[in-house]
């Protein structure tokens, strides 16, 4: 057999696959016909099935999860590194309902970390608001927020469940938001992580440390955000620097 015509053949299976996913014959969660249902149905080698079922794991349509198949997955959420935006902004933008659960409201003090990024003394009193964000009823970011207490204690009055942070400070209490610091890696989801974004431990996920500032580069909001690393994907543009 060709290369030639040996591609055209995983190029078939692979369309077919792609067309039943998109058309919504195989739903999200749904789990693939077996190598051997598919080698039967199309024709093909087992190693054309095979070649297929990898392009789509690499379009990410598809997921194989070991000892249990190969399943439609999730499409990816993409979101940009451009500008300074909250969970709910993301979502509409992408035309996603988000919703959020609290876990708690509570006054904590400061260890270092917060104290630092909240330009406090360390020990002082703080807000720290826990969440879990959703986008279409799935869970996608475990929030962790520190506000410095005055506005903290003001913020906790509200609805977390429907009302932003960011939209709250802005738009309730008259605190501009004018930047960020941003640090992006990744980390293996540790017990309480895990559970709140229904993965396993040591899933892989994106964890974000942003603190916000106000005018006069004033912090106000610090976040520790856990992100699923299967569901999301950031996007930045780059400019090249000029060569002087």
């Amino acid at each position: 057999m060709s290369a030639a015509h040996d591609s055209l053949l995983y190029a078939r299976v692979e369309t077919v696959l792609v067309g039943e996913i998109t058309d919504g014959g195989l739903k999200i969660g749904d789990q693939l016909p077996t190598e051997e249902s598919l080698v039967a149905r199309f024709g093909v080698s087992r190693i054309t099935v095979r070649r297929a079922i990898q392009n789509l794991v690499s379009r990410g349509l598809v997921e194989i999860r070991r000892g249990k198949g190969t399943f439609v997955a999730a499409p990816k959420i993409t979101q940009d590194l451009t500008e300074l935006s909250g969970f709910v902004e993301d979502m509409h933008a992408l035309g996603r309902k988000p919703t959020a659960r609290v876990i708690a409201k509570e006054i904590v003090t400061a260890d270092a970390t917060v104290a630092s990024q909240l330009a406090l003394t360390k020990g002082e009193r703080v807000v720290r608001i826990r969440r879990v964000r959703l986008a279409d009823g799935i869970p996608l970011s475990f929030d962790e927020t520190f506000l410095p207490l005055e506005i903290g204690k003001k913020i906790i009055t509200n609805n977390l469940k429907v009302e932003p942070i960011f939209s709250l400070l802005e738009r309730k209490y008259g605190v501009p938001l004018i930047e960020a610091e941003y640090k992006l890696d990744a980390v293996a989801a540790e017990t309480e992580v895990a559970a709140a974004l229904k993965v396993k431990q040591r899933s892989p996920i994106f964890r974000i440390e942003r603190t916000s500032y106000s005018t006069g580069s004033r912090p106000v909001d610090y976040e520790r955000l856990y992100y699923r690393g299967d569901l999301v994907r950031f996007v930045t543009r780059l400019v090249r620097k000029t060569s002087r």
